[in-house]
């Protein structure tokens, strides 16, 4: 079993609830966590750009990685959505197994 931690950023928690539920009633994703506040420094067209944004967690299984992250930029507001999955090696099995079974 192969799980993923998938972090979103959102441009504000309106956003990551819609995208979260979304994801979560597609079955997409196990669990939705929505983490308010957090200021962000990126590149982009060309300059450095000061944001608050809205970080969404997920967690789900490596195998619905491209159709979770087409939904993503299907629904995002963003141009270029960050959309990134690491690997989950270790962690409560029960846990871990919880997410098997609520995926897709």
């Amino acid at each position: 079993m192969e799980v993923r931690f998938i972090y979103i950023t959102c441009k504000d928690r309106a956003e990551a609830t819609l995208l979260g539920r979304q994801l979560v009633e597609a079955r997409l994703a196990a669990c939705a966590n929505i983490l308010d506040g957090m200021a962000s420094l990126y590149w982009w067209e060309g300059k450095v750009v000061e944001d608050q944004e809205t970080v969404l967690i997920l967690k789900s299984r490596a195998e619905l990685l491209d159709v979770l992250t087409a939904k993503v930029r299907e629904l995002h507001s963003y141009d270029l959505p960050c959309v990134i999955a690491l690997p989950i090696t270790e962690g409560n099995q029960a846990y871990l197994q919880w997410i098997q079974k609520e995926t897709t």
